[in-house]
């Protein structure tokens, strides 16, 4: 039996695989998606859990901000093509030492790409924040949070409605090249593309054996908190926050307490560490959080936020997938003539950048390159080192 054929498949459909059949079938591509969950979005890796912040005066390197003024174009005109709202400016909060590298490198990329950020000297906002001599706060106000899952639903309706084939429940046991495309065997059928792209999040590296740079699954822990001051931490009166934590390394983030009627999930104030926690296995996390992982969180988090040591509402995992100097890898597979793509290794930090991604991917996969300014997360730069 011929396999069935495609222009390109993706395998992945979470954030970035998502994206990338939306780009790829609106340009008439004829894309084959697989997701190996039985339902996209999902709880299983990187993409759940409510809300992620979006951000412009990035710490981690200077060479993302090109890409997130791509990024917030792509999310305005998702939302212009849906009519529905993934989007949420309500301002981020950076908050610690003023000569810490966090809170030094958000100054410096506010300062290089004239991005709005303001000191914050608003007393009732800063009380929910620990005082200590030395720190400083800023407002960076065109930030804010994005609904992920709502975000993956809507590129795979946009997809479907492009004639993309999604395939979920279908996971793929193999791929090789065959001819001067490939062959992909799944659980349920033979494929055969021209291209193939990999985004499969935390279960990239058992997808793309031949990579030579190792990536660790990390499990994460967020947790939702309740506070009896409901009303002053609504996103209209309260942003998303960012603390630059002196005594660990990372920095704690949360949410203001969204509304669940349009943010579905658990109510309460959203935070976590957003560093590296335990190694883990894609296929064997252990998604029970025991009482003493959530106290030891809370205490670390009151030191710092203050409303964080009420009551706990909720906790889920999450992974991270983290590359060795923890920034992104979008890239062709060497050893396949340009015929694979894969992006992976996000770091905890990537779905803010989504639509960026998905059109990085379509012009690597379709064209063999991209205008897009995406050349430092190419996977040379771990030959240099």
């Amino acid at each position: 039996m011929t396999p069935e054929s495609f222009d390109v498949i993706v395998a992945g459909l979470g954030s970035m695989g998502a994206s990338t059949c939306y780009e790829l079938s609106k340009r008439g591509y004829r894309v084959l998606g697989l997701e190996q969950q039985q339902n996209t979005p999902h709880e299983m890796g990187a993409h759940g859990g409510q809300s992620r912040i979006i951000r412009k005066a990035y710490f981690e390197h200077r060479d993302y901000i090109p890409l997130l003024d791509k990024a917030y174009e792509g999310w305005h005109q998702l939302e212009a093509i849906t009519g529905e709202q993934v989007y949420y400016p309500c301002g981020l909060l950076y908050y610690g030492a003023a000569a810490d590298p966090i809170m030094q490198g958000v100054k410096q990329a506010a300062h290089d790409f004239k991005i709005p950020l303001q000191a914050v000297a608003d007393q009732k906002l800063l009380s929910s924040f620990v005082e200590k001599e030395g720190n400083e706060a800023w407002l960076e106000p065109a930030a804010g949070y994005l609904l992920p899952e709502k975000a993956i639903r809507l590129f795979l309706i946009e997809a479907a409605k492009a004639a993309a084939v999604l395939h979920t429940g279908e996971k793929i046991i193999s791929w090789k090249k065959r001819g001067e495309g490939i062959e992909v065997l799944t659980t349920k059928q033979t494929y055969y593309s021209k291209r193939l792209v990999i985004t499969a999040g935390p279960w990239a590296a058992q997808l793309i054996r031949e990579l030579s740079v190792p990536l660790i699954v990390t499990r994460q822990i967020i947790l939702w908190v309740e506070t009896d001051q409901r009303q002053q931490y609504q996103p209209s009166h309260f942003p998303c926050w960012l603390i630059a934590a002196e005594e660990r390394k990372g920095a704690w983030y949360g949410f203001p307490s969204l509304d669940t009627s349009i943010c579905p999930g658990p109510q309460g104030l959203k935070l976590a560490l957003h560093y590296p926690a335990d190694p883990t296995h894609a296929d064997i996390v252990n998604r029970i959080i025991s009482e003493d992982e959530i106290q030891a969180i809370q205490k670390a988090a009151l030191k710092y936020f203050k409303p964080a040591g009420n009551k706990v509402l909720a906790a889920k995992t999450c992974l991270y997938t983290n590359s060795p100097d923890e920034h992104f890898i979008v890239d062709h597979l060497p050893g396949y003539a340009g015929t694979v793509t894969i992006a992976c290794g996000f770091s905890g930090h990537g779905f803010k950048f989504v639509p960026v991604i998905g059109r990085i991917l379509a012009d690597l996969a379709m064209d063999g390159k991209t205008d897009l300014p995406s050349g430092f997360l190419g996977l040379q730069r771990f030959k240099a080192s």
